[in-house]
């Protein structure tokens, strides 16, 4: 996974949807793009061997280690971290005021 990622820019995809009893209200989906930057085989072999991809989906965790190999991201950091909180946020209050 991570040779896949190596000097390539990806995209981070999350669905959020509220629900309220008896229907779904909203969805929306955030994208954000993840900058790699080239990984030699021994940057790969020193990020797999401190154990941090092994339970990651991307095999990365932006917020830890792997963050030396990322130059750039576009859009919502926390999106890339597991939930768009923004996102989130503005969907629970915008719906909040219409129940």
């Amino acid at each position: 996974m991570l040779s896949l990622l190596s000097a390539r820019t990806h995209e981070v995809l999350t669905a959020v949807s509220v629900f309220h009893p008896g229907e779904i209200v909203d969805t929306r989906v955030e994208v954000t793009s993840v900058e790699f930057t080239r990984l030699s085989d021994a940057d790969i072999e020193w990020y797999v061997g401190t154990g941090e991809p092994l339970d990651k989906a991307g095999a990365y965790a932006v917020q830890g280690l792997a963050s030396r190999f990322i130059p750039r991201i576009e859009g919502s950091y926390s999106n890339v971290v597991g939930l768009p909180i923004a996102l989130v946020y503005q969907m629970l209050t915008t719906k909040l005021l219409t129940f």
